[in-house]
């Protein structure tokens, strides 16, 4: 979960860390069966080259329905589209659902490539990914960390994102304006972010994924009482041999602790420049949410052509695809009709 802009946040719930961790670990089964996983077999998992990595995604859909690629976050993974996903392919969109480098069965091609995570090159995975599979021009959905790649595609690659949605809004960052302090309660929120800066961050991901991952889950969907079964067959998504490199560069690089790779210097620099959206968006926020995000009304500027914003009630909360799958479907279809 992550943010680089100013945000609400809900701080009841950042004091009640301590009891959370301190706390047994408990999965309920309210807030609706409806909002669980159900692990809906989307085909099978695919694998295709392409650019630096071999890419694995879940397809679903008629061949000739219009494109929707659905992008997860972290530490979540393709699962989180499932039911969305079966929905918008039940209306005749084709879905795409790609692992993120660091995550299932995606892996790097090469030994020698960089583990880095920083955003400009996720952003070029995905157009990697939408060539190798010859996709022109795609509704792109995403939150988290896919929610950030889908805004930086269209911002620089307008002609290959038809429509955006987009949880918790605009979320492109800039290194520099990350590493600023921000107040001491704003910092509390980001506990995880510099825990991964240390050595020690590092080595207690890598002892400790799943359990850190489960932790986050709670911390950022306090509403979403997640089944076991849901958590653990999600967690997959963390078995990945480059899977700690890319997270912990991902957050040092937002810090501006590491360099990025030179690769990706010009795309890093128009990210920079945080660039407006003029493609039609719908953005979404859960009611719920306990990670921080900002508030809708700090980046509605950032969105200059057709535009709307929904926020989900009902204990929504980060996970929004995964805990509201028909709101979160609605707002691609809406999206997809404000491009018509």
């Amino acid at each position: 979960m992550d943010i680089n802009l100013s945000f609400n946040h809900n701080w009841k719930l950042i004091c009640a860390i301590i009891t959370i961790i301190g706390a047994a670990t408990f999965f309920g089964t309210s807030k609706s069966m409806a909002t669980e996983h159900q692990f809906i077999k989307i085909d099978t998992v695919k694998q295709i080259k392409a650019g630096l990595l071999n890419v694995g995604y879940l397809e679903s859909g008629p061949k000739n329905g219009q494109p929707v690629i659905l992008l997860h976050g972290w530490p979540y993974g393709i699962q989180s589209y499932s039911k969305a996903a079966a929905i918008l392919s039940s209306k005749g969109y084709h879905v795409y659902i790609p692992y993120a480098r660091g995550f299932g069965s995606t892996r790097f091609l090469s030994a020698k490539t960089p583990r880095t995570g920083e955003p400009g090159a996720l952003a070029q995975d995905l157009i990697d990914f939408m060539d190798a599979l010859h996709i022109q021009k795609a509704i792109i959905g995403g939150f988290d960390w896919g929610a950030r790649t889908a805004d930086i595609i269209a911002a620089l690659y307008p002609t290959r994102c038809k429509a955006l949605v987009a949880v918790s809004g605009y979320l492109i960052g800039n290194p520099k304006t990350g590493s600023k302090p921000l107040s001491p309660k704003a910092e509390l929120a980001w506990w995880y972010q510099f825990y991964f800066a240390t050595a020690r961050g590092a080595q207690g991901y890598q002892e400790n994924t799943k359990d850190f991952a489960k932790l986050i889950w709670q911390l950022a969907s306090p509403d979403w009482h997640f089944s076991k079964q849901s958590f653990n067959h999600e967690a997959l998504a963390l078995d990945n041999p480059d899977h700690v490199a890319i997270v912990i560069d991902n957050y040092r690089y937002r810090l501006g602790l590491v360099t990025g790779d030179k690769k990706y210097a010009v795309i890093e620099h128009l990210i920079s420049a945080q660039p407006s959206i003029q493609i039609p968006t719908v953005t979404l926020e859960g009611e719920a949410n306990g990670a921080p995000h900002p508030d809708p009304k700090s980046y509605r500027t950032k969105f200059t052509g057709k535009y709307t914003h929904h926020t989900i009630s009902g204990g929504i909360g980060h996970d929004l695809p995964a805990e509201a799958p028909a709101a979160f479907a609605d707002a691609i279809i809406e999206a997809g009709n404000m491009a018509k």
